[in-house]
């Protein structure tokens, strides 16, 4: 696939590449995507790229004008234009689009599929995943039963539907039970530990599903085990870069969202501590969960270590990991080589050359004499 941006998009060799960085969001997450952002927009090279912030604020209008990074940390809402197809602010209505867009979006509308299919009916090229990847990646249910057609180890689980525990919740209970204590409740479709409870007693398991509905209509329960953290970074397309893996060394009971962005109590360390045969075995494994989703770009692929019997469970595939300079994502590349600057780049090369593979594509074909043209 080719490299060549300036080429690809009608530029001038040498010129700058306008990149709309994309950030905040509907989602909880609205906040951890600002920060990601900032991070990157200090981080991308001047000499070869000029920085667009394009704030999504809470009430879905694209905040683009004047300093997005300040207004969406403010908390304002902007007033949508009377633009029929595009949610920009008033007083937008004349942005051209940019070259390419850097998606900072963590959570639902920028991590499940939603932004790409977006962005892909622009013709513009994007970082990270496309729609597929993103969309079956964003759902823990979904994204383990793909692992388990592809044999790969998964912690024991049961996926509800909200439809299904309305109406029949003694059985689910039972269903649950299966399973032992404790448990994990997660919902299916968030990110950052948000909505995550750890139940050790049967009475509790009710509340903590209904609490976990508030957030999606879909929600995991997982057997609880005695476990280490483990995490690899991958980078690339069909032949990813995979880093060497890291761990995360909690201080709580498991990995709050308080613990990581509030409090910071637990801690990092790269590489892990574990033996050289396992650390093949989680690398050789985190290829194969990246493959099995059709990733692209970047994934930090999470593993549990069980303690007890040195099993090795895939846990969580983040399409869209924390992205700052001291999140485990960008450390973990850093140690195996990519420092962060570069990360980026590599990130916007591997858009460029999706964009172009999936641009050479034939658009129509040929039946006998007749030439049927998509469009």
């Amino acid at each position: 696939m080719s490299e060549q941006p300036s080429k690809q998009l009608g530029k001038q060799p040498g010129g700058p590449l306008s990149v709309g960085l994309l950030f905040g969001g509907e989602s909880p997450e609205h906040e951890v995507s600002i920060v990601t952002a900032r991070a990157i927009a200090e981080h991308l090279d001047p000499a070869r790229f000029l920085v667009r912030p394009m704030g999504i604020a809470r009430n879905g209008v694209w905040a683009v004008n004047g300093d997005p990074f300040a207004r969406l940390a403010a908390g304002e809402l902007p007033e949508r234009s009377d633009h029929p197809f595009l949610p920009l602010e008033r007083g937008a209505e004349a942005l051209a689009l940019p070259d390419l867009f850097f998606n900072a979006l963590h959570g639902a509308g920028g991590e499940d599929g939603q932004i790409q299919g977006y962005l892909e009916l622009l013709h513009r090229p994007y970082t990270g995943a496309g729609l597929l990847a993103m969309a079956a990646g964003m759902d823990k249910w979904i994204t383990k039963r793909l692992w388990e057609s592809e044999g790969l180890p998964v912690v024991p689980y049961v996926g509800l539907t909200e439809e299904r525990w309305n109406r029949e919740q003694a059985a689910c209970l039972v269903d649950c039970g299966k399973l032992g204590l404790p448990l994990f409740v997660k919902p299916a479709n968030l990110g950052s530990s948000i909505g995550v409870e750890k139940v050790k007693r049967a009475e509790d398991l009710p509340g903590a599903l209904d609490r976990a509905f508030t957030f999606d209509r879909r929600v995991l329960v997982e057997q609880g085990l005695d476990i280490r953290e483990i995490e690899v970074a991958v980078l690339g397309g069909d032949e990813p870069l995979v880093s060497q893996p890291g761990e995360v060394i909690v201080a709580d009971e498991f990995y709050t969202f308080e613990d990581k962005y509030l409090h910071g109590k637990s801690r990092t360390e790269i590489p892990a501590q574990i033996p050289e045969e396992l650390t093949d075995l989680v690398r050789k494994l985190a290829a194969k969960a990246f493959a099995a989703s059709d990733g692209y770009g970047m994934a930090r692929v999470d593993f549990f270590l069980e303690r007890l019997t040195g099993r090795i469970f895939l846990n969580e595939l983040n399409f869209i990991p924390g992205f700052t300079s001291i999140s485990m994502y960008p450390k973990m590349m850093a140690a195996s080589g990519v420092p962060y600057a570069t990360l980026l780049t590599r990130l916007i090369d591997l858009a460029l050359a999706r964009h172009a593979q999936t641009a050479a594509k034939q658009k129509g074909f040929q039946s006998g004499s007749t030439w049927f043209q998509k469009g």
